[in-house]
């Protein structure tokens, strides 16, 4: 009677299997025997390879609702189905139907496959092939690895057990508490707890998103590290790097090769770039570059530190240099020890956009050159303020003063203010000084040339007077309350007493070295810079001139080469330097006519 249930009992189960899920024979479908890592398309190190026909502990049956052994073409195997379970040392293997290889130590299972190692690390698919020799494992169809710290999701995944490591080759999906994480092939180490992904990465966190071809991922500290170009879209504004890392805990950036921050106003860039987004603080060093958007004014320097939530940002090392205060067809450059910039924030209405530099401030535009030691450059009002020391040269006029404005208009200098001892010297086409002091100075210009200079309180005058251009025919000595001076193409041409004048005629042959000199005159003509000097190294903007090879020529004797030499060096030796400009104002050597001191006009106020 037992035999009987037995036989019975079999026959039912037969059309049970055949109508379960129907795994192909060991005939049609081979035991996947390569390694998993190799299948991927990763190359684990040799070192930690297993020879192929090493064996590892065989796998063992724990659960199944039925189990059917056979040989198919001379192969061993076992067919379990309903609530089936294995297990070898510390990994356990559940699904709903599985084939084993006995002789192989290999099992193949399907439907709701599950492999769990040491209660930390599960991984579930719709079919699994467990390789127990090797200690490998290959998960396909809805594929979810979950540790935890993370959860990945991907069509299709390789697992070595011995090394702990995974991956995959047909895009996944990581999801930690929190970040999200996509792309195309991942590696992941569980011992180290660190994910590599490839190509499209794509990383969201609860502020910004991350994109990259490589990526790096801790899954326990949180940090991204990447090297290739990068960018990171935040609710505050972009980063973009080639190389660094992204704490993504405390959003904290370490940018490296042309790092750049850009927000909706400034563009901050350098060689190396920390940026702490919650303190919203940045420092930056190797080739820093600042760029405001609004008005095209760009802030060069070998280092630099950005306070966004002030809205302020400071340049220090190697001379940093300003360009383009102004219109970009009147380019501005300014070069100082330190440049600070402070943006007016939106609400504020007591913050104004402002450029400090200091000390050692030169200036360079066009036909203009400047230095002081302290600068503040208003920008909402376009009005620079010159302060200690201030000197200003415009074509061939220097201006001084204890304090300087420039006022600006379309991007061109409107107007330039020059409070208490104000000097203004003009140089002659024959060398000579005219030569105006007062207590302040009104400097009017007309496409950026200077047309009128008006003297308020306490005025003095020295203007020469020249016969076409050629001969001094004498000098005029003005005193007045104030007066006006009239240039030409940027040179003196009239000059008109305001009230209470007092003037004089000296011919030259009765002029002294008194008479030619006002009391504070000072020519620092030496000092004026030149553009080379205020770009430094920051600003070369110049287009590059193309080096043309010399032809080798061919070597001689000795005794040649030394004629060669001496008859080289022989021009240099005859060879006269220019005469310098004299310092003292020419005098002809005939005596000139003398013409007597032209009455002052009457003008109109001054603007």
């Amino acid at each position: 009677m037992a035999v009987f249930r037995v036989f019975l009992l079999l026959c039912l189960l037969v059309p049970l299997l055949g109508q379960a899920q129907r795994p192909t024979p060991p005939a049609t479908r081979p035991p996947q025997t390569a390694p998993a890592g190799q299948r991927s398309g990763t190359n684990p190190p040799a070192a930690n390879q297993r020879p192929a026909q090493a064996k590892g502990s065989p796998i063992k049956l724990l659960t199944a609702g039925a189990l059917v052994g056979g040989d198919f073409e001379g192969v061993k195997i076992r067919k379990l189905i309903t609530n089936v379970s294995f297990q070898q040392d510390d990994v356990f293997l559940y699904c709903d139907s599985a084939y084993q290889y006995l002789e192989r130590n290999q099992v193949e299972a399907f439907s709701n496959v599950r492999v769990v190692q040491s209660d930390t690390m599960t991984i579930t698919g719709d079919h699994g092939f467990y390789d127990g020799a090797l200690r490998t494992a290959r998960m396909t169809g809805n594929v979810v690895m979950r540790d935890p710290r993370m959860t990945l999701t991907t069509p299709s995944l390789d697992y070595d057990l011995n090394r702990k490591t995974a991956s995959y080759t047909e895009t996944g999906h990581l999801t930690d508490p929190q970040n999200t994480l996509d792309s195309q092939q991942g590696f992941y180490d569980t011992n180290t707890k660190v994910f590599v992904f490839k190509q499209n990465v794509h990383l969201v966190t609860p502020d910004s998103e991350l994109n990259n071809d490589t990526l790096r991922y801790n899954t326990v500290s949180k940090i991204a590290y990447f090297n290739g170009p990068t960018r990171i879209k935040g609710k505050q504004g972009n980063l973009y790097a080639e190389g660094g890392n992204y704490n993504t805990r405390t959003r904290v950036s370490d940018f490296k090769r042309n790092a750049k921050i850009d927000t909706p106003n400034y563009l901050l860039g350098g060689d190396q770039l920390v940026y702490d987004e919650l303190k919203q603080y940045g420092v930056a060093r190797g080739h820093v570059s600042l760029t405001s958007k609004k008005d095209n004014l760009v802030l060069r320097g070998d280092a630099g530190r950005y306070w966004r939530a002030l809205g302020r940002t400071k340049l220090y090392g190697g001379r940093p240099v300003v360009r383009n205060i102004g219109s970009q067809k009147d380019t501005l450059y300014m070069a100082a020890d330190t440049l600070i910039s402070i943006e007016a924030r939106p609400g504020q209405t007591t913050t104004r956009t402002i450029l400090y530099a200091y000390p050692k401030v030169q200036i360079f535009r066009g036909n203009m050159q400047g230095v002081c030691d302290s600068l503040t450059y208003d920008r909402q009002d376009s009005i620079i303020y010159m302060n200690r020391g201030p000197v200003l040269w415009q074509a061939k006029n220097q201006l001084t003063a204890d304090s300087i404005q420039i006022r600006s208009k379309r991007g061109k200098v409107d107007e330039m203010r020059l409070y208490s001892n104000a000097f203004a010297v003009n140089q002659d086409t024959l060398l000579n000084f005219n030569q105006t002091k007062g207590r302040n100075m009104m400097a009017y210009f007309r496409d950026n040339k200077m047309r009128r200079v008006d003297v308020l309180g306490n005025a003095e005058s020295i203007f020469y007077a020249l016969d076409g251009d050629t001969v001094t025919t004498g000098m005029n000595r003005v005193l007045s309350a104030n007066m006006r001076l009239l240039f030409l193409d940027n040179k003196l041409n009239k000059i008109s007493v305001l009230s209470n004048p007092e003037a004089k005629f000296i011919p030259p042959h009765e002029l002294k070295p008194d008479d030619e000199r006002l009391k504070g005159y000072q020519w620092r003509a030496k000092e004026r810079p030149t553009r080379r000097q205020v770009l430094g190294k920051q600003f070369d903007d110049r287009p590059k001139k193309k080096v043309v090879k010399k032809k080798e020529v061919k070597k001689t004797t000795a005794p040649a080469t030394k004629t060669t030499k001496s008859k080289a060096k022989t021009p240099a030796k005859t060879t006269r330097p220019k005469p310098a400009a004299p310092a003292q104002p020419a005098r002809p050597a005939t005596k000139p006519a003398i013409s007597a001191p032209a009455k002052p006009a009457a003008v109109a106020n001054p603007k």
